[in-house]
C-alpha cells in the first residue's frame, strides 16, 4: 500500500448527496437528453401526432356547426385548448414515469446521481412541450379562423391579452397536472388511469356539493382560467392548483429522492 493510498482512501459515492465526487453535468445537457427521451420514442411520436390530430379535429366543430357554436376568436381558441388538454398531459406523464416502468432509471441516476436535477429537467421539458403545443394550437386556431373568414362568415374579433394568458395558463396547468401524477406515482398505467378517473370523481363530488366542488374540482377551476373568469374565483383556482399540482409534485420529489432502486 502506497502512502498516497493511505492518505487518500477511496470512499463510496452517496447517490443522494454526491457533493464534489463528480463534476456537475450541465443542465442544458440534461435538458437535451430528457427532450430526446420525451420526443424521440415511437410512443411519444404517436402521442404527439394524436395531440396534433385531436386539436385539428376539434377545430372542425366551430367550422361545421356555426349555428350552435359562437363564431368568435375566443371560442375557436378554446376548442384548440381543449384539444391540447386531452392527450398532451399523457406525454408529460410518460416523461416522468417511463424510466421507472421500463427499469432504466438506474442508468439515469448512475449517470446523474443528483436526482432532483433529473426531475427538474423532466419538468422543464414537459413545460417546454406545453409551450410549443400552445403555439401550435394558436396556429391551428388562426387557420380555422382563416377558413371561416374565407366562407364569408362573420367573426367577432374579441381576442385580448387576458384571453391569451388564460389559454396559455390552461394548457400549462393541464400539462402540470400530468407531471404531478407522473412524479408521484412512478407508474405509467396507474398515473394515466388516475389522471382521467380522479377528475371525474371530483366533478361528481362537485355536483353533489357545489360549494365543496369549487375548491377541489380542477375541471371547473381550470375552465375559469381558460375563460379568464378570475374575479371571485381566484382562491378556488389557487386551491385546486395546490391540490392537483403543487402537493403531488412535492410528494413526488420526496419519493423520488428516497426511493430505493432495485
Amino acid at each position: 500500500m502506497t502512502s498516497a493510498t493511505m492518505t487518500s482512501p477511496v470512499r463510496p459515492v452517496d447517490a443522494q448527496s454526491p457533493g464534489a465526487a463528480f463534476p456537475a453535468i450541465p443542465f442544458s445537457r440534461l435538458l437535451r437528453v430528457e427532450w430526446g427521451k420525451a420526443t424521440d420514442t415511437r410512443a411519444a411520436r404517436w402521442l404527439l401526432a394524436l395531440v396534433a390530430a385531436s386539436t385539428v379535429g376539434l377545430m372542425l366543430a366551430p367550422l361545421l356547426a356555426p349555428s350552435r357554436i359562437d363564431q368568435t376568436y375566443t371560442s375557436y381558441l378554446r376548442f384548440a385548448a381543449v384539444g391540447l388538454s386531452i392527450l398532451l398531459p399523457i406525454v408529460s406523464i410518460l416523461t416522468l414515469t417511463s424510466e421507472w416502468s421500463q427499469r432504466t432509471v438506474l442508468t439515469t441516476f448512475t449517470q446523474e446521481p443528483r436526482r432532483i436535477r433529473v426531475i427538474n429537467a423532466k419538468v422543464t421539458v414537459s413545460l417546454l412541450l406545453a409551450g410549443g403545443a400552445a403555439v401550435f394550437g394558436g396556429l391551428v386556431t388562426a387557420a380555422g379562423l382563416g377558413v371561416a373568414a374565407a366562407t364569408g362568415r362573420e367573426l367577432d374579433a374579441n381576442l385580448n391579452a387576458g384571453v391569451l394568458v388564460g389559454y396559455l395558463l390552461f394548457v400549462l396547468l393541464s400539462v402540470a397536472t400530468g407531471v404531478a401524477f407522473g412524479a408521484l406515482l412512478h407508474n405509467s398505467a396507474a398515473a394515466i388511469v388516475l389522471y382521467f378517473a380522479l377528475p371525474i370523481a371530483f366533478a361528481l363530488l362537485g355536483r353533489a356539493s357545489t360549494s365543496l366542488g369549487q375548491w377541489v374540482d380542477s375541471g371547473t377551476t381550470f375552465d375559469w382560467v381558460l375563460n379568464g373568469e378570475w374575479s371571485g374565483h381566484t382562491p378556488q383556482i389557487l386551491a385546486t392548483v395546490i391540490l392537483w399540482v403543487a402537493l403531488p409534485v412535492a410528494a413526488g420529489l420526496v419519493r423520488t429522492v428516497r426511493r430505493e432502486i432495485n
